[in-house]
């Protein structure tokens, strides 16, 4: 018996370039991914990835279990859907857009919102293309004529819907608490988007005159223009040193209020001095003091981090440093300024601005 030599019947090493692409165009066009309309229903939404990056190994591994199971339940006869989408990730898209803008020599506040939100989508499409692309090219098996955006109109009505029915039932209300304020990107930030950092700083110590003229409480500082939203001092209910004190008011320097003396358990006696000034619109701690003491919170910042118009008229409009060393000078000439000491301190900026985020209500 004689064998004649014939061409290998496939490639010696598998080329998924010449095999793959091509088929999966064909089953995108004939439709195999979409829903059957019959069986029971199985339903997967792929949690959207942000519009501004592309896929990373986390996303090929959960996006490869979200497809085996949408294939399984398809070959079972389910009415299966798997349905694709992208974040407009608020905060790191408008950052994108700006660097844009600002490379020609312009801001968002020059286009205006309408013109900013075309701007987005324009990045959108430039951006999201390479997203899909990257999933068209793991195989995932998404029914792409439901491929959505988290700005689309519809899903911004639904947003809306269920934010309104949950208020209607009761499950969610409004309320004012502190957020970590970015004073350049003028958005709330996560605790997960600031990053601490331990910086030099210093300790200012100032004089708070007792109201009935018996003397005054010193207390230690590393943001002297807060003051000007202080509501209270506090000491520990234990300290010998200010127990008689609890209950009297002393006056607030340059902001010309009274504000009382109160006694907390937050307060370390053997810290600074063992009183601390308590601004609950600006500090953390501060507002879980006020809503135990129920003070009242006075925002002293604009959406800049300026000083707004809750402060004296001196200080309106004033970048918060340039605020900063106007109260330190004014506590001076007064006479009401102890000692300033050096000390390193933990800085909160965000991580995408660098600006000193800026606790806020």
């Amino acid at each position: 018996m004689f064998f004649t030599q014939q061409e290998p019947l496939m490639e010696k090493t598998y080329n998924p370039h010449a095999i793959e692409q091509r088929w999966y165009e064909t089953w995108e066009r004939e439709g195999h991914f979409a829903p059957s309309g019959e069986g029971a229903p199985y339903c997967i939404m792929i949690p959207p990835p942000n519009v501004t990056g592309s896929l990373h190994m986390g996303h090929a591994f959960q996006h490869t279990l979200m497809d085996a199971l949408t294939r399984y339940h398809r070959m079972r006869g389910d009415n299966t859907l798997w349905q694709p989408g992208t974040d407009h990730a608020g905060i790191a898209t408008q950052m994108v857009v700006e660097r844009q803008l600002n490379s020609d020599d312009k801001t968002r506040h020059d286009l205006g919102r309408e013109a900013f939100i075309e701007r987005i989508w324009e990045w959108k499409h430039e951006s999201g293309g390479t997203i899909t692309r990257q999933l068209r090219r793991m195989g995932s098996s998404v029914d792409w004529s439901r491929e959505r955006f988290t700005m689309d109109k519809g899903l911004s009505k639904a947003v809306r819907e269920t934010f309104v029915r949950l208020y209607e039932d009761g499950l969610i209300y409004r309320g004012k608490r502190l957020v970590n304020w970015d004073p350049v990107l003028h958005t709330a930030v996560s605790d997960l988007e600031v990053i601490s950092g331990e910086e030099a700083g210093h300790f200012w110590h100032m004089r708070y005159p007792l109201a009935d003229g018996s003397g005054h409480l010193v207390v230690a500082t590393t943001r002297p223009e807060t003051m000007l939203g202080d509501t209270a001092v506090a000491v520990h209910p234990e300290d010998e040193r200010y127990r008689d004190l609890v209950g009297k008011t002393v006056r607030l320097p340059l902001a010309d209020r009274e504000i009382p003396i109160i006694a907390d358990d937050y307060v370390d006696p053997e810290f600074g001095t063992g009183c601390v000034k308590i601004t609950p619109a600006h500090d953390f701690n501060d507002y879980e003091i006020g809503r135990r003491h129920a003070l009242p919170m006075i925002n002293v910042f604009t959406i800049d981090a300026c000083i707004n118009e809750n402060a004296p008229a001196k200080y309106r409009n004033l970048d918060r440093y340039a605020a900063r060393k106007q109260i330190v000078t004014d506590l001076d000439e007064q006479g009401l300024l102890e000692k300033i000491e050096e000390h390193k301190l933990m800085v909160p900026r965000g991580d995408r601005s660098g600006a000193v985020v800026e606790p806020g209500s």
